[in-house]
């Protein structure tokens, strides 16, 4: 990546519940920091913490060395790395912390190539409350030395930095992770609803879990509910999250698995 590392200038588009939380660990970090939203009001708080505005995508890009992307989907993406790719200096790094298909990461990975510059897919996991605490997970696909250069930008707001592979493979581990959290959650509501058709109390036996064998993050999670429908936002980001996994899947027996429990519990979380 072009310039001195400790003064490499970053830029950052989707300040939502997770990327609000990472741009101004980035800023609290020292780094220089440009923003941009669609909406000017959204980055006061940013510029008033230390960040310079952009005026558009593209001024963005043309005044950062790495540029990370935490808006909501694929189309997003896309859309973003159109106005980006054209506007960046080479030797500037683009990094992907939305949740969308490899294969999207892939394609403008490749467009950002001809354009000199390097590329990572790095999704995180852990919600607003661990970007604002600096633990994020970051999943992370690319290669060895843009994720080396990219690596010291990151620690300002995650916990683990975990490099699985090239480009994609970073949102194949999120895709993954995020359909066995949902498999998870709806093995709890089977395991809960066995446990009061046997008469044992839902809280005991929730207690019970959660300092036994049995227990995961998924068990944690939805024994706080109480009732799935409450879970009906957070189902919703899952649901996408597993209908992309089968997008790269397809019907094979392992993905099934997942699905077939995911889904059920999906099901019962938006009322279907």
């Amino acid at each position: 990546m072009a310039g001195d590392r400790k003064r490499m200038t970053i830029g950052f588009i989707g300040l939502g519940d997770q990327g609000g939380p990472i741009a101004h660990r980035l800023i609290k970090a020292g780094h220089p920091v440009v923003v941009w939203a669609r909406r000017a009001e959204v980055l006061a708080p940013y510029t008033q913490a230390g960040a310079t505005a952009a005026s558009s995508v593209a001024d963005l890009g043309a005044r950062c060395d790495l540029v990370g992307i935490c808006v909501v989907d694929d189309a997003g993406v896309n859309q973003v790395c159109g106005e980006l790719i054209p506007a960046m200096r080479p030797g500037s790094c683009i990094a992907i912390h939305s949740t969308i298909l490899p294969n999207t990461c892939k394609a403008l990975a490749a467009q950002a190539a001809t354009r000199g510059l390097s590329f990572i897919d790095a999704p995180v996991s852990g919600g607003g409350g661990a970007a604002a605490a600096g633990k994020l997970t970051v999943m992370i696909g690319g290669d060895a030395d843009t994720v080396a250069a990219a690596r010291p930008i990151f620690e300002a707001f995650a916990g683990h930095i975990i490099h699985l592979g090239g480009v994609g493979t970073g949102q194949m581990a999120k895709l993954i992770n995020n359909t066995l959290l949902t498999a998870n959650m709806g093995l709890a509501h089977q395991a809960l609803a066995v446990g009061q058709a046997l008469g044992i109390d839902r809280a005991a036996l929730a207690n019970l879990v959660n300092a036994s064998s049995g227990r995961s993050f998924g068990f944690e999670v939805y024994a706080r509910l109480p009732e799935p429908s409450v879970f009906a936002h957070g189902g919703m980001l899952l649901a996408k999250d597993v209908r992309l996994l089968g997008e790269v899947m397809g019907a094979a027996p392992p993905y099934a698995v997942l699905r077939d429990v995911a889904t059920q519990f999906l099901d019962l979380v938006m009322k279907k």
